[in-house]
């Protein structure tokens, strides 16, 4: 552990640093610091913070910037999340205040605010369908041989797929499959399911002898309306904040933030390792899989809709963001996402 004073030179380089971006020199902290000390006392402690691999001097500098060591210090000892300006918060409320049709469409208008708000890349994974059941199924012509399957599900969501039809299934046994489906799947939760009980249902060919491949395609309607759906915004932030240079390296990042399962699993394994203590983990490049992202942190939040499950908001910034402001704004936006989504689903009780 560090002495008191050590963690205010370490605090105030670590808020320089994220203002400036400048490596930071000793008499700068010695403005800033709320005792007095004499600029050679803050170089000796400099010195010391050094020696402990928490802050590290660049080449192009006698300042001093963070090491990653030190920024875990500062996110495990010292940050506080920090209230925010009111306009930010009436902002929030606002846009989440407009009518929404879908689940869906709040959790992905929570990535986009979270992105226009901050400037970095924001990721937002809806609640687990915990007790969400299937209310109706349709199937509706769109041409000679296409259809759109929909699912209509007990929380209001819709989930839809356009299907090419082989030529030898008629009408009627399409009609006759979406009666059975009806009878046999409606009041079934998503996790019900399964594919052994569609296949059951296959076997005992109530649709006629195409009940196999209509049923597939109910199959692969129910998995996405299953899956929890996950919400990127401010993609092109990475490009403001990354110091790759080589084109493939920004090319390969944007890519992996654009697929979903990757991030969804990042997310998941930075929750695994974080204290169950704290409403808003930050997880430090250095810390991450993958050496894309090494110049990056992730800060994620976990909201909570009772019954209906949790979900995950999440911003993936530059190492040197500004931590109190960042997590202040996660405290604040997972409830009142959570608010907007309980009052959603109070419509379907």
């Amino acid at each position: 552990m560090l002495t008191e004073r050590q963690e205010l030179i370490l605090k105030t380089i670590i808020q320089d640093f994220t203002q400036d971006h400048e490596p930071v020199g000793s008499k700068t902290v010695m403005k800033q610091l709320p005792i007095k000390v004499s600029s050679a006392t803050i170089r000796n402690e400099m010195a010391t913070l050094e020696e402990k691999r928490l802050i590290e001097k660049t080449h192009s500098s006698s300042g001093r910037i963070p090491s990653s060591e030190g920024y875990r210090y500062y996110l495990d000892n010292l940050v506080e999340p920090l209230r925010l300006p009111e306009n930010v918060y009436d902002k929030i409320v606002y846009q989440l205040d407009r009518p929404f049709h879908q689940v869906n469409e709040i959790v992905q208008e929570a990535a986009k605010i979270l992105s226009d708000l901050t400037n970095y890349t924001a990721f937002a994974e809806g609640p687990e369908n915990h007790g969400v059941t299937v209310t109706g199924f349709r199937i509706v012509p769109l041409s000679n041989r296409q259809i759109m399957a929909i699912l209509v599900t007990s929380d209001g969501n819709v989930q839809n797929q356009v299907y090419a039809l082989p030529h030898h299934i008629h009408g009627d046994e399409i009609e006759k499959a979406v009666r059975m489906i009806n009878d046999e799947l409606v009041g079934k939760s998503l996790k019900e399911i399964t594919p052994t009980l569609l296949k059951g249902l296959a076997n005992q060919q109530i649709a006629g002898t195409h009940s196999a491949e209509l049923l597939s395609l109910v199959e692969d309607v129910i998995k996405d309306a299953a899956s929890e759906q996950m919400y990127v915004d401010g993609q092109i932030n990475l490009l403001n904040n990354s110091s790759e240079k080589n084109v493939n390296d920004i090319r390969s990042l944007y890519e992996l933030v654009d697929h979903n399962d990757l991030i969804s699993n990042l997310m998941g394994d930075c929750e695994k390792v974080a204290s169950p203590d704290l409403p808003v983990q930050v997880t430090l490049g250095s810390e991450l899989p993958n050496d894309l992202l090494k110049n990056y942190s992730l800060v994620t939040a976990r909201y909570n809709v009772g019954e209906h499950g949790e979900g995950t908001i999440a911003l993936l910034g530059p190492t040197n963001m500004p931590y109190s402001q960042m997590i202040g704004l996660l405290e604040y936006f997972r409830n009142e996402l959570a608010k907007k989504l309980l009052d959603y689903y109070g419509r379907f009780q």
